[in-house]
């Protein structure tokens, strides 16, 4: 347990569970690479009954030897943890009968923590998985009380038809559930320390624009080199090992990722995303079931988060990408050869960089709306946060307002999103700009609630004759 970072949350959860005089059945789950089966593992490493990880896709390649390869990786696993049975099981419910027995021998009167990490990779085409896994639970795990099952999973769609929504034999017999996020910068803080990186809040705000908080990813950054240094590394050299992470990740969680990645790629085109027909439409996926499965899915795995603009309708909601590693991803290093030192150094100055910039820090904040509520002191107040668009028209440009936080206290947050260098300026122009958006959106809107200008920003905002504009101020440091 020594080993792990912030999560206290989670771990406060496990323990309960732990301590629990029952018979409990824990769904882990959440985007891969963020870190849940090194939470479940190191948590409970010395603690542990039995513990099996199922083979991922990329390692079962013949579908018609899926069942015989998991189950034979299934027994080495009831081999590590001391079965007598030496021939390999040759079906689920054999398997399964084998750990029963297993877990009576182990018995001693303290709980017996089960492991069964990647689970959705068990469920192959025709292997009778699921009812065997049902039969598991409800003719046996049920009714121990000493017992505490944890399951994970990245495949977070079939964790959720399967396990959490399903209707047949597991139908509410999940008794608690982890969805395991990115973590937060102020846990990415904790992070880097624990890691030796002296990080500026700039630099750590970068970090989290690239790596989106995904430990996995962090774990790769070294100490001793600068952020250029780092990335070039990871993404960019002969050896990097995220430069192919894109189709890895994919791969890893859909049987047929295409569709979903052309989904990703699209929304990385525009910062306020795309509604359903626009994503039918330019994707050529057809307007139906199909596509509700793939942004269902993409939004259980944090990567797309559906939306609809303010005084909006359920036809105008949309779908955009706030995934961070993805983002960057997708602008700088997807279609790129493997290149040489410096790569990423050639980006300094340039409109691409500020534009990435611009949309990265938004998503930064979007998903730091807690973080953001707390420092507007209105954590307890019911929130919802929206984007709001105004079409121009006769040659008049429209407005448009990035994030806005509509408060049951009667009060409407405009948000401005700056990631800069240092304090925020604003001159005269800008003062005018803002005015003048804030104009139009009472004049489009009609609404009764007090408008405050609020904004976020890296290192606070200026004083000077035009800084009282806003009404709100929030830094970076109130992530931390």
């Amino acid at each position: 347990m020594a080993g792990i970072i912030a999560r206290k949350r989670e771990k406060r959860e496990l323990e309960r569970l732990y301590r629990d005089g029952r018979s409990e059945f824990v769904v882990v789950y959440g985007r891969r690479r963020v870190g849940k089966t090194f939470l479940i593992r190191e948590y409970f490493h010395d603690r542990l009954a039995f513990y099996h990880t199922a083979l991922s896709p990329y390692d079962v390649v013949e579908a018609e030897n899926a069942l015989e390869r998991q189950l034979l990786n299934f027994h080495a696993s009831l081999l590590k943890y001391g079965t007598d049975e030496v021939i390999p099981p040759t079906s689920w419910l054999e398997a399964f009968e084998r750990l029963i027995a297993l877990l009576e021998k182990k018995r001693t009167g303290e709980r017996i923590v089960v492991f069964i990490d990647e689970l959705p990779w068990l469920d192959t085409q025709k292997s009778g998985f699921m009812s065997a896994f049902e039969h598991f639970w409800n003719g046996w795990g049920a009714g121990q009380s000493d017992l505490m099952l944890i399951v994970c999973g990245s495949a977070t769609a079939w964790i959720e038809d399967k396990l959490l929504n399903n209707a047949g034999g597991l139908y509410g017999r999940m008794t608690a559930q982890i969805k395991l996020r990115p973590m937060k910068l102020s846990e990415c803080a904790e992070f880097y320390e624990s890691r030796g990186l002296e990080l500026s809040i700039y630099e750590q705000l970068q970090y989290y624009m690239i790596m989106g908080g995904i430990p996995f990813y962090m774990n790769m950054l070294n100490a001793g080199e600068s952020l250029s240094a780092n990335i070039d590394r990871l993404f960019f050299n002969r050896e990097s090992r995220l430069h192919d992470e894109f189709d890895r990740l994919f791969n890893s969680l859909f049987k047929n990722p295409e569709h979903y990645k052309a989904v990703i790629r699209l929304l990385s085109r525009k910062r306020i995303g795309y509604t359903r027909k626009e994503i039918s439409a330019l994707t050529g996926i057809p307007y139906g079931g199909g596509l509700t499965k793939i942004l269902k899915a993409l939004e259980t795995n944090d990567f797309i988060l559906p939306y609809k603009p303010f005084g909006g309708t359920r036809d105008d909601v949309r779908y955009k990408l706030t995934d961070s590693f993805l983002l960057f991803y997708l602008n700088f290093v997807d279609g790129t050869k493997v290149l040489a030192d410096g790569y990423w150094s050639q980006f300094e100055n340039t409109p691409k960089l500020y534009a990435w910039r611009g949309l990265a820090f938004e998503n930064l904040c979007f998903n730091h709306i807690p973080e953001i509520k707390q420092a507007l002191g209105i954590s307890g107040v019911y929130t919802e946060t929206s984007v709001w668009m105004q079409k121009g028209n006769d040659g008049i440009p429209g407005a448009q307002i990035d994030m806005l936080i509509d408060r049951a206290d009667r009060v409407i947050n405009l948000c401005e999103m700056k990631f800069l260098d240092g304090e925020y300026s604003v001159d005269k122009a800008d003062d005018l700009a803002l005015r003048n958006r804030r104009q139009a959106f009472y004049a489009s809107t009609s609404t009764k609630k007090a408008v405050h200008l609020t904004l976020i920003t890296t290192y606070g905002l200026a004083e000077n004759r035009w800084s009282s504009i806003f009404q709100n101020v929030i830094s970076a440091e109130d992530f931390l």
